[in-house]
């Protein structure tokens, strides 16, 4: 039977990150999207499916779950607590991260914080020239309706922007898990931080998506997933 253990570290601006270590092997922190935590997250199943070969690592993401927050919100932060959470995994590991934590997983890898090989789900990077759009949009409206105290609302908003369907939305309001949801809504705001945070740095750096993975692909040993 795989050991597990419910652990803590302490990010470098003294956030508390809340993790779960199972199995045996090599190391291997699986990073969520938006939106998710331990709780409610397609990560501990995955984290148990390969516990027989590895040591796997799952965590909240500041600002969710039992994880806590420091403001101001900073991408930089991010970052800094997936390398705090490589320290237990022994100073390096891979790394496998959906949507916007892919985005944050590759930013990191070239930080060179002890990512030895990275596996990326959908990643939503912008790889033209063209600025990012200002937090409008979703962004903005759930920013706006978390400001006067409809965080339910927030979250809602922000799963009908991404295409979950009505009825499902309806279903999971009436669930125990809301509350929770409810409570990470700030954090959807967070996530617009991201591709703003990739063209100021001047990142990707090629309007040409086969010459950027590649280089990219070569540097940090990646392999990528996308749906079609």
């Amino acid at each position: 039977m795989n050991s597990r253990e419910i652990g803590r570290v302490t990010s470098g601006d003294g956030t508390s990150i809340a993790f779960e270590r199972v199995g045996t092997g090599p190391a291997v922190i699986l990073m969520d999207a938006a939106g998710n935590f331990r709780g409610f997250s397609p990560m501990p199943q995955l984290a148990d499916a390969l516990a027989q070969n590895f040591t796997t690592f799952t965590y909240d993401r500041r600002g969710r779950g039992a994880s806590t927050d420091t403001l101001p919100y900073a991408v930089d932060r991010e970052i800094e607590d997936l390398q705090a959470l490589i320290g237990p995994a022994g100073g390096s590991a891979f790394v496998h991260a959906f949507s916007s934590g892919a985005t944050l997983a590759l930013l990191a890898a070239e930080r060179g914080i002890g990512i030895a090989k990275l596996s990326l789900l959908e990643p939503p990077l912008q790889v033209d020239a063209t600025p990012p759009p200002a937090a409008s949009g979703i962004s903005g409206e759930v920013a706006r309706l978390i400001i006067t105290g409809r965080r339910g609302d927030a979250y809602e908003h922000w799963m009908r922007g991404i295409g979950v369907p009505a009825e499902m939305i309806a279903q999971m309001r009436e669930g125990p898990l809301w509350p929770a949801l409810e409570a990470t809504a700030h954090t959807l705001v967070y996530e617009s931080f991201i591709p703003a945070h990739c063209h100021r740095t001047g990142w990707p750096r090629s309007a040409h998506p086969p010459s950027c993975w590649a280089a990219r692909a070569a540097m940090t040993g990646c392999a990528l997933g996308f749906k079609g």
